[in-house]
């Protein structure tokens, strides 16, 4: 008897990525059979509608109805998911100065100078001395 080997399981996170993917090359709101059908196949369609709802859940798409099902929409694009779980992080906490104190000493000097520039508040403010 031959060994067949399994096909790699993957990670809830990288379903999650390959779904959204697909959701922003359509050209509007899409069945979760088009998502399917536009991976390739090699998902089952229940595993499809599984990880379009908690995609919901998480307010990385939205739904309406649309006859009998419902067609899907990215929420957010990459960096606003990604925005949206470092919020829920940071919700989570009770200490949200210390939360936000302690990320942004963690910084590289690059991504302060950017948070600081997005902030509208750079060192040429004259809070630092020459």
């Amino acid at each position: 008897m031959a060994d067949h080997p399994r096909p790699r399981r993957r990670g809830q996170g990288e379903l999650e990525a390959l779904v959204l993917s697909a959701l922003r090359t359509a050209d509007g709101p899409a069945t979760a059979g088009w998502v399917q059908e536009h991976l390739g196949g090699d998902l089952a369609y229940t595993t499809v509608i599984t990880i379009l709802t908690r995609l919901l859940d998480k307010g990385a798409v939205t739904r309406e109805r649309a006859g009998r099902s419902f067609v899907w929409t990215p929420a957010a694009d990459q960096a606003g998911l990604a925005a949206r779980k470092m919020r829920k992080v940071l919700d989570a906490e009770s200490d949200r100065e210390a939360v936000l104190a302690s990320f942004v000493t963690g910084l590289e000097p690059d991504d302060e100078r950017l948070l600081r520039a997005l902030l509208g508040h750079t060192p040429a403010d004259g809070d630092e001395e020459d």
